[in-house]
């Protein structure tokens, strides 16, 4: 393992600790004491310190659920395929960089997640910070908004919800809103690769003949020890800048989820 790998594992430790400390200190009450003895917990006398602890408890568990559900319930696996497919095409190794990839991909989920965060805060964190719905109805109602978007803004094929919930044994339903979660996250997810191969196909034409024209030119030339990749990657490069590339695959990603 690198040097600057391990600085950076152990930064990212260090802000766990740091956030761990953060959340104890917010919503510990004094019932906990340290001392040569050992850690002592004293019973809570008082429910909202109780209610606390499972809220504070909740809050850490989601929190290493984050990235699974960043990449598999949101825009993130079509975005960051589509971008990968791209750099593959115009052969040009590692730029961008994974790190600027993954913080583009980030940022285009942010952007086109937007109103559905906006309809979960709306709908289900106010509320349940108001008291006005229980836990129970808060999930039920960010599930349903996710839901929303993985099967229409996203358009998941129909074909892989038929496939799980077929092995699932769930007969089919009038409304696929209607399918649970446990149907509509794997297919979403088989939904997303499809879509995005195919995006990526797309992308790879235009560069792959470059990639033909200039291999024959170069062999009808009886320059065959040349690589040709050397000789068309500024040619694609070229090409990708004529007509604005970054404009029109990122405007392509953002109105595929429209």
């Amino acid at each position: 393992m690198s040097r600057k790998r391990r600085k950076l594992i152990i930064s990212i430790l260090f802000l766990m600790l740091l956030m761990v400390a953060f959340c104890i200190n917010s919503y510990a009450e004094p019932g906990i004491t340290i001392s040569n003895d050992g850690i002592t917990v004293n019973t809570p006398s008082n429910a909202d310190d109780v209610s606390n602890s499972i809220k504070l408890l909740f809050y850490l568990t989601l929190l290493t659920f984050l990235p699974s559900i960043i990449i598999m319930m949101t825009s993130f696996t079509r975005i960051i395929i589509v971008l990968s497919f791209l750099r593959n095409a115009m052969g040009t190794q590692q730029m961008p960089p994974n790190q600027v990839l993954i913080g583009i991909a980030l940022f285009l989920t942010l952007f086109i997640m937007s109103p559905v965060l906006t309809d979960i805060n709306d709908q289900a964190l106010v509320p349940l910070s108001e008291n006005a719905i229980t836990s129970e109805q808060a999930i039920d109602n960010a599930s349903d908004i996710i839901k929303d978007f993985m099967l229409f803004k996203a358009k998941t094929r129909e074909k892989d919800l038929a496939l799980f919930a077929n092995l699932a044994g769930i007969p089919a339903p009038e409304n696929v809103g209607d399918l649970p979660m446990k149907v509509v996250i794997p297919a979403f997810m088989i939904s997303e690769l499809t879509v995005a191969f195919k995006m990526g196909f797309m992308i790879y034409i235009p560069f792959l003949v470059i990639d033909m024209v200039v291999a024959s030119t170069l062999m009808s030339m009886g320059m065959m020890m040349l690589p040709p990749v050397m000789i068309s990657m500024p040619f694609k490069i070229l090409l990708f800048l004529l007509v604005d590339g970054w404009n029109l695959v990122v405007e392509t990603i953002i109105k595929s989820f429209g």
